[in-house]
């Protein structure tokens, strides 16, 4: 009876030993997906003023605030054009996403809601989801001018008039990656690991090239 207590007790460790060993095995598969999976950035559309040309000027008045605003042209602030409707599901889904960035990024980046319609639609709208805060206008100019088919959808203008940043808008990640192209200068993030990934594999072929060639001058010291 006492071998058979003794013997079950020590299947039980190799069987928590081996899950453990499993649980290792996944956590690290888990991270190696995670490190090939690159983040997807929000979808740029090749229609409109491309990244790294001037963005058209507008001079439109707030919807609220019956002040005039000019959109484009140098500024102390960018300025991230978020397009919507009151319509739209999704717009309403990433507003609260859009009012953290605003207070996170307010240091240097200012966020316009754009939009066309009856102004008396967009009023109850701005009411119901509290966005007074936010500078609001109409233009269906705008909107056609950068040629927007789909919503939510920004557009990024740097402190020079530059666009830097566009794309559709679904997710948060969709939101940021327009901030992280702009600080690091690369249009989308699509293009930015696709830049990474050239680059190391120039490297990697240099390093390979390189040792190529130190064996070769080895094998004729060595025939020497």
């Amino acid at each position: 009876m006492l071998e058979a207590l003794v013997i079950s007790q020590i299947l039980l460790w190799v069987l928590l030993l081996l899950m453990a060993l499993m649980m290792l095995a996944l956590l690290r598969q888990v991270g190696i997906l995670h490190e090939r999976i690159a983040p997807m950035g929000a979808l740029t559309l090749d229609r409109g003023p491309k990244e790294g040309e001037q963005a058209p000027l507008f001079e439109v008045v707030d919807l609220r605030r019956h002040v005039p605003l000019r959109l484009g042209g140098v500024k102390t602030k960018s300025t991230m054009l978020f397009f919507l409707s009151p319509t739209c599901p999704v717009c309403k889904k990433l507003l609260p996403v859009v009012e953290s960035i605003a207070r996170a990024e307010a240091w240097w980046l200012d966020i316009v809601l754009t939009s066309d319609g009856e102004p008396a639609e967009h009023e109850r709208f701005v009411r119901a989801q509290h966005l007074e805060a936010f500078p609001y206008v109409l233009s269906a100019d705008i909107g056609m001018t950068y040629r927007i088919g789909k919503l939510p959808y920004a557009v990024l203008i740097d402190e020079t008039g530059v666009i830097r940043a566009k794309g559709l808008i679904n997710t948060r990640e969709h939101l940021e990656s327009l901030i992280e192209a702009k600080l690091t200068g690369v249009p989308s993030i699509q293009q930015y690991f696709k830049a990474t990934m050239h680059r190391g594999r120039g490297e990697n072929e240099s390093e390979t090239a390189a040792a190529a060639e130190t064996s070769q001058m080895k094998g004729q010291d060595h025939l020497g």
